[in-house]
C-alpha cells in the first residue's frame, strides 16, 4: 500500500510534467511580464514623461528668442485743413493705397532670476523622485509576478495530489469490492471507499476551477495563458536570509526603501518651494536685445520709408507690492513643508512595520516547513503501519483511508509551506527595498529543472 501511494504520487506529478515539455520557470514568466504587463508599461511611460521636467527647468535659465513678421495693405483717405482767419489755407489730400512689411527679432537672457534657478533645482528633484517611482513599480512587478506564479504552483500541486490520492483510493475501492465478494469484508468498507472517491471528485472540480482562475491571473500580467510551471525542488535551503536579525532588516529598509526615498524627495521639494516663494521678493535682471526692419512703399501722406533698428540693454525689475500674494505663497509653502515632514515620518513607521511583518512571515514559514516535514514523516510511518495492520487483519479499510488522507494532507501542507517561504523571502526583500532580478534568479534556481 505504501509503495502504491508513493508510485501514484510520482506518476501523477511526473506524468503531468512530461505531458508538456515547454514548462516555464519564474524568470520566464517575469521576462514576459516585463514585456507585456500594462501596469509596468504605464509606469515606464510616466517615467519618460517625468524626464522632460529637467529640460523644462533648464530652459528657464537659457535665453529666449522670438521673431515677428508682418505684411499689411492699407487704403487711406486723408484731408488736411488749416485755420486762422484770412490766412486759412487747405493742404492737398486724397486717397492713398500702400503696403508695409516688417520683421523683428527679440532676445532675452535672464542674468539674475532666483526663482528660475530654484525651479531648475526642483526639476532635478522631481526627476529623481520619478526614478524612485519607477523602482517601486519594478518591485511591484516582481512581487505580483512571484505571487501569481506560486499561486498557480500551489493550485497545480493540489490537482496532482488529488489525482494521486484518487489512484490510491481506486485501488482500495477495488480491493474492498473483491474482499466483499469473497466474504472477507463488509459492504461498509466498499461504501466508505466509494464515499471517499466521490468526495475527491468534487474536490478535484474545485481544484481545477481554482487552478484555471489563478492561471488567468498570470495571463492578465503576461498577456497569455502560461504553460505548466516548474515546481520547487524536494530539498530547499529553508532559512531566514542574511541578516538573520529583524532590527537589521529594519535598518536596511530605512536606508533603501524606495517609498521612504520618495517622501524624502517630497520634503526636499517642499523646502525648495519655500525658497522659490521667497524669491518672489527679489529683483530680476535680464539682458535684452532686438532688431527691427520695417519697410513701407507709401503712407497716409504719400511718403514711403525703410527703417532698421537695433537695440541692446539691461532690464531691471523690483517687485514692490503684489497684493500680499508673495507672502501668502510663502506661508502656503511652509505649511506644505510641515505636511511633507509628517508624511515622511508616517512612511518611516509604515516601512518599519511592513519590514517587521515580512520578517516574521519568513520566520513563520521556516518553522512551518520544518514542522510539516516532520508531519510528513510521521504520516508516512502511520500509513505504512496502518497498511501493514490491514494486511494482517488488525486494521480496517477505513483506517487505511484515513491514513492516506492524512498523508496527502501532510504532503500538500509541506508544499504549501515551501512556496510560502519562497514568496515570503521575496516580499521581505521588497519591503526592505533590496529586491532585484538576482533574487528572482536565485529563486528560480530552487525550482526543478532550473
Amino acid at each position: 500500500m505504501q509503495r502504491l501511494a508513493l508510485f501514484s504520487l510520482a506518476f501523477f506529478i511526473g506524468g503531468n510534467a512530461l505531458a508538456d515539455d515547454s514548462r516555464q520557470n519564474l524568470m520566464d514568466i517575469y521576462r514576459q511580464a516585463q514585456a507585456n504587463d500594462s501596469a509596468w508599461a504605464a509606469a515606464r511611460s510616466a517615467n519618460v514623461a517625468a524626464q522632460e521636467k529637467l529640460i523644462q527647468g533648464k530652459a528657464l535659465t537659457l535665453p529666449t528668442v522670438t521673431i515677428n513678421a508682418n505684411a499689411n495693405h492699407s487704403n487711406t483717405d486723408l484731408q488736411f485743413r488749416g485755420s486762422g482767419g484770412s490766412s486759412a489755407f487747405r493742404f492737398g489730400g486724397g486717397g492713398e493705397s500702400f503696403e508695409t512689411y516688417g520683421y523683428s527679432v527679440n532676445v532675452s537672457h535672464p542674468l539674475y532670476r532666483k526663482q528660475n534657478s530654484i525651479q531648475y533645482e526642483e526639476s532635478k528633484t522631481q526627476v529623481a523622485q520619478a526614478d524612485e517611482q519607477l523602482n517601486i513599480a519594478r518591485l511591484d512587478l516582481m512581487t505580483r509576478t512571484s505571487q501569481a506564479y506560486f499561486d498557480v504552483l500551489l493550485a497545480q500541486v493540489r490537482i496532482d495530489l488529488i489525482g494521486a490520492q484518487k489512484a490510491a483510493i481506486t485501488q482500495q475501492l477495488e480491493q474492498a469490492k473483491a474482499n466483499f465478494e469473497v466474504g472477507t469484508s463488509t459492504i461498509t468498507d466498499v461504501h466508505e471507499a466509494q464515499a471517499r472517491y466521490d468526495l475527491l471528485i468534487a474536490q478535484e472540480i474545485t481544484a481545477r476551477n481554482d487552478y484555471e482562475a489563478r492561471r488567468r491571473t498570470i495571463q492578465s500580467i503576461i498577456g497569455q495563458v502560461p504553460h505548466r510551471l516548474v515546481a520547487a525542488k524536494e530539498q530547499l535551503p529553508v532559512k531566514i536570509p542574511e541578516p538573520q536579525d529583524m532590527e537589521q532588516w529594519v535598518e536596511i529598509a530605512e536606508q533603501q526603501s524606495y517609498q521612504l526615498k520618495i517622501q524624502q524627495f517630497q520634503l526636499q521639494l517642499a523646502s525648495q518651494e519655500i525658497e522659490r516663494a521667497h524669491a518672489g521678493h527679489l529683483p530680476t535682471l535680464d539682458a535684452v536685445g532686438g532688431y527691427n526692419d520695417a519697410r513701407a512703399n507709401g503712407s497716409a501722406n504719400g511718403i514711403g520709408s525703410d527703417q532698421k533698428n537695433f537695440t541692446i540693454g539691461l532690464q531691471f525689475q523690483v517687485p514692490l507690492y503684489q497684493g500680499g500674494a508673495i507672502a501668502s505663497r510663502e506661508r502656503e509653502a511652509i505649511a506644505s513643508q510641515q505636511k511633507a515632514k509628517d508624511d515622511l515620518e508616517q512612511a518611516r513607521r509604515t516601512t518599519d512595520l511592513q519590514t517587521r511583518q515580512a520578517y516574521l512571515d519568513v520566520a513563520s514559514a521556516v518553522a512551518q516547513v520544518k514542522a510539516n516535514e516532520q508531519a510528513l514523516v510521521s504520516s508516512q510511518s502511520s500509513l505504512d503501519s496502518t497498511s501493514l495492520g490491514y494486511e494482517v487483519g488488525v486494521r480496517t479499510s477505513v483506517d487505511v483511508l484515513n491514513a492516506q488522507q492524512q498523508f496527502y494532507s501532510a504532503k500538500r501542507d509541506l508544499l504549501q509551506a515551501r512556496y510560502t517561504w519562497l514568496l515570503s523571502v521575496i516580499k521581505l526583500k521588497a519591503a526592505a527595498g533590496v529586491l532585484n532580478e538576482n533574487d528572482l534568479v536565485a529563486t528560480t534556481a530552487m525550482l526543478e529543472g532550473s
